[in-house]
């Protein structure tokens, strides 16, 4: 795949690209706390997480910074942890997903028993407690994937035979695209709490194209991207009926191919901007601009409020302990600076650690540089080494834990 700078005009035939898989890449997803990591899902069975260089590429780049291995059939869907740094789920055609420590390499949660045909979509809700997914069996789940369960489901959300979306909004509620028995196009709105019924169902058009939803949760829309049509149609949803309200459609000529959302720290606050599309045609990417007409040059503070900044709320083994935590808002009434992101550091576990899902904060700190190699676990000298090298690591990690108590010892003195 390409990462290029944000730029119009032709890209030279020669630019480097992202290769390290060796089938076509499905999915890719930027990371929501660190601008310069993309993972990426792909028909070689893998997913792959990236660090893109903070200028770009200037050469081919073939090293990923970790290779997640555990999925036997392609990997169609790689979605980031909304408020976790270094949590990956990813979804394959085995029907499986699984949940990744990205900063370790391991697979954490495997969830392979839940569905049984293929999943087209997945979705965290805000906080990243709860997943929802769609399926070719008709069926929307809530997921709760630390308890391994499934918290509430519909059969045949959408009686038609072709795909579904399902995504979570702000409030909790599952918004969902689907089909009639009739092939006509639907969106409809539920509560996960009481899946009996959808809050709202409405019928669209005849058109075949699947919709693809993208959501902002600040203001509440849903943008709404057919899969070969020429038109966005938006909508807000309000606690109101019929709580899906239908704004307007922008309309072009060119048929879409596929559809990119800018995040909202990208937008121009100066001109009102609410969404940025990037619109893939056969030979061009189209950038796509809403904005909303207001005569007064101040911050629009109805169209900006506080949004979801690039710092992660919790931290990897946080949330796979079972703490949550909504994502850490930022102002965007000055505009949005990007801060240095920091690189993106792989520590594999030691082998001396047999258990999986020990997920000690301090493991993370200074852990060995190096997993030591398996076949050489019988060799006295190396375990020797390994346990000394152990003790040393600890030793420091304590040194750590007594310098951070002081250090915020003195913090609090000078809050006080």
């Amino acid at each position: 795949f390409l990462v290029f700078p944000l730029q119009t005009g032709r890209i030279d035939k020669s630019y480097p690209t992202v290769c390290g898989h060796t089938g076509p890449v499905l999915d890719i997803d930027w990371c929501p706390h660190n601008d310069q990591v993309i993972a990426s899902g792909s028909e070689d069975c893998t997913v792959m997480v990236w660090q893109i260089p903070e200028n770009g590429l200037t050469l081919s780049l073939t090293e990923p910074v970790v290779v997640l291995e555990g999925h036997s059939k392609r990997v169609g869907i790689v979605a980031w942890h909304p408020t976790a740094r270094n949590v990956l789920l990813s979804a394959g055609c085995d029907n499986a997903i699984i949940i990744w420590n990205v900063g370790t390499g391991e697979a954490l949660i495997n969830l392979d028993d839940m569905h049984v045909d293929v999943i087209y979509n997945v979705s965290w809700n805000r906080n990243g407690s709860l997943i929802c997914t769609a399926s070719k069996d008709k069926k929307v789940r809530v997921i709760d994937p630390r308890k391994q369960e499934i918290v509430a489901e519909k059969e045949k959300t959408h009686e038609g035979a072709r795909p579904m979306r399902a995504i979570f909004l702000a409030d909790g509620n599952i918004f969902t695209t689907g089909f009639s028995r009739m092939s006509e196009r639907q969106l409809a709105l539920w509560n996960p709490k009481n899946m009996e019924e959808p809050i709202a169902l409405h019928e669209m058009d005849t058109s075949n194209g699947v919709l693809l939803p993208f959501y902002d949760p600040d203001t509440n829309i849903i943008y709404l991207c057919g899969k070969g049509d020429s038109s966005i149609r938006y909508f807000e949803i309000t606690d109101e009926s019929p709580y899906v309200h239908y704004l307007n459609t922008f309309s072009s000529k060119e048929p879409q191919r596929g559809m990119g959302f800018m995040p909202k720290r990208g937008l121009d606050v100066n001109k009102c901007e609410i969404a940025r599309f990037f619109k893939l045609h056969e030979r061009k990417c189209e950038p796509i601009i809403m904005t909303v007409p207001r005569k007064s040059d101040l911050f629009q503070d109805d169209l900006y409020p506080d949004t979801a900044g690039p710092e992660a709320a919790l931290e990897a083994e946080e949330w796979f302990e079972g703490k949550n935590a909504d994502p850490l808002l930022i102002s965007l009434k000055h505009g949005y600076i990007p801060g240095k992101n920091r690189d993106l550091k792989v520590v594999k576990k030691n082998i001396l650690d047999n258990k999986p899902a020990a997920n000690k904060k301090s493991d993370l700190i200074n852990a060995p540089k190096k997993a030591a190699d398996a076949s050489n676990t019988q060799n006295e000298a190396k375990l020797d080494e390994i346990l000394k090298e152990l003790k040393s690591i600890k030793d420091t990690i304590t040194n750590q834990d007594e310098r951070i108590s002081k250090l915020e010892q003195q913090m609090a003195k000078i809050a006080d």
